[in-house]
């Protein structure tokens, strides 16, 4: 083996000696100077240096395979596959990897057919929900105790695998996703992922299991919140989820990005194919514009953690169509799952929803949001308005409601208290439903350690009136009125 590796060495030896011959030979001839000990210069450096002549490497090879490689990068010899290369060139191949890009995450593979990028987003929280009150009616009567904690929990861990393959325009993304809260439940632990191809900066076409655009929160640009991984109520109450579907989406006339999505149904983590209606008959799409400067911060995310010294502005809007079946729901305690509810919490398809026997088979979801939001010099102020059709009701028997309205809004402001330091933010969302006007509002900071986005702490002070909404992963529980305290110490490696 060693005796091996040694003619190896040598061979490899040999080459770099020719390549640099070669390379010396095409130098201009320099004025005769007195004879000084000049050490031989490196190949990358002699291949930088030389004049504008014909290239040294020939074949499908070309002088820039011998470049030095741009700042930044590790250009690393890499050894001949065999003994029938030719190609001095192959030697000095530069190679970038094993390193964290902002965005991309840690670069574990980039080979000339394909990119392997892992990012992980998990958070340590401490919470306290004893301060609610114990139980909580429903509209129609029914009282129920409230399960409330004080608990640690690794809530959440979430691993990324993103990249290219073959293609730079074809792209793939797999992650696993764990909600720890809920551990032992159907669907605390996801597997999923997308594939698709970037034809155009305005056209990309996808297929697989993404997130509904059905309000802002659903756009992509998690963990890029400011009360770290819970929405606003409002925007949980309103929502869609993630399916599995096909999309179009991209950016055009530089300042405005859509989706357009076609898919199973609103929530399908934990649903199995059995479970689904036959029929694709769920449909959601957005439109942003961002008409001052043409991008709105990191995934168009929440908060001005990155200072815009120009006014940074955003509008949105979104609708989502769903014909529902009561069997393709999913579990409540699901990873990111959505439940249509009224507005005091029920769940629409649970029997006796309405305070009668009977129950809903069938209904029709639609919803419409519209976003508006400025961010200048570490403030922002971001607000959201939901409205939300609940009809064509198809029942096991008489019902005294035929259909649903319901509307409701999110506020949320926040400024930079020391620049890349500490936040601080204040959020409010209302709902006004047939079946109640619930309300929350929390106050809260970000406290960044070490001056970067990608670790925080979040102390938060959270009221709730009547929430309708909640799960394991969350703070608020459904019925929950009075204070809930938590604090989160979050890390983001993207």
């Amino acid at each position: 083996m060693r005796d091996s590796l040694a003619t190896q060495m040598n061979t490899f030896d040999g080459k770099i000696n020719a390549l640099e011959n070669q390379l010396q030979a095409s130098l201009p001839t320099q004025p005769a100077t007195a004879p000084t000990a000049t050490p031989k210069p490196a190949p990358v450096a002699t291949a930088s240096a030389a004049p504008a002549a014909p290239a040294v490497v020939t074949g499908a090879a070309t002088a820039a395979a011998v470049a030095p490689a741009a700042p930044g990068a590790d250009t690393i010899k890499v050894a001949a596959r065999d003994a029938d290369v030719t190609n001095d060139a192959y030697l000095f191949k530069p190679k970038t990897w094993g390193v964290r890009e902002p965005g991309k995450g840690f670069v574990v593979a980039r080979t000339d057919t394909g990119e392997l990028d892992v990012t992980l987003v998990t958070y340590f929280r401490y919470l306290n929900q004893k301060a609610l009150d114990p139980d909580y009616t429903f509209y129609f009567g029914k009282t129920v105790p409230l399960k409330l904690n004080e608990d640690f929990q690794l809530n959440k861990v979430n691993l990324t695998f993103k990249g290219w393959l073959f293609d730079e325009r074809f792209r793939y993304l797999i992650f696993l996703w764990t909600n720890n809260a809920a551990q032992g439940d159907s669907g605390s632990l996801v597997i999923a992922g997308w594939m698709g191809y970037q034809f155009k900066d305005w056209l990309f076409v996808g297929a697989g299991i993404d997130a509904l655009p059905s309000t802002r929160s659903t756009t992509g640009n998690y963990p890029n919140w400011l009360r770290n991984d819970n929405r606003l109520m409002a925007d949980e109450f309103f929502r869609g989820s993630y399916t599995t579907g096909i999309w179009l989406d991209g950016r055009f006339a530089e300042k405005f990005q859509y989706r357009v999505m076609l898919g199973n149904n609103l929530s399908t983590l934990g649903v199995s194919a059995a479970q689904l209606y036959p029929g694709l008959d769920t449909a959601s799409a957005y439109l942003r514009w961002m008409p001052t400067t043409g991008e709105f911060g990191p995934a168009a995310g929440f908060g001005d953690y990155e200072n815009h010294q120009q006014v940074a502005t955003l509008l949105e809007a979104h609708y989502t169509y769903s014909r529902e079946d009561a069997q393709e729901q999913p579990g409540t305690n699901t990873v990111e799952n959505s439940q249509i509810r009224l507005s005091d919490g029920a769940r629409l398809f649970d029997p006796g929803v309405f305070g009668t026997q009977y129950r809903i088979k069938k209904a029709t979801y639609q919803m419409a949001a519209a976003d508006a939001a400025v961010k200048y010099r570490g403030f922002a102020l971001e607000g959201e308005f939901y409205a939300r059709w609940v009809n064509d009701f198809q029942t096991t028997g008489p019902l005294p409601y035929s259909k649903m309205f319901d509307t409701g809004i999110s506020v949320q402001a926040s400024s930079m208290l020391v620049d890349k330091k500490l936040q601080a933010y204040a959020t409010f969302s209302q709902i006004w439903g047939e079946f109640g006007n619930p309300t929350e509002a929390a106050v809260g900071l970000n406290w960044y350690p070490f001056g970067i986005k990608n670790f925080r702490i979040t102390p938060n002070a959270m009221w709730l009136q009547k929430s309708p909404v909640g799960y394991n992963g969350v703070p608020y529980v459904v019925g929950g009125q009075g204070w809930v305290f938590y604090i989160d110490a979050a890390l983001a490696a993207f």
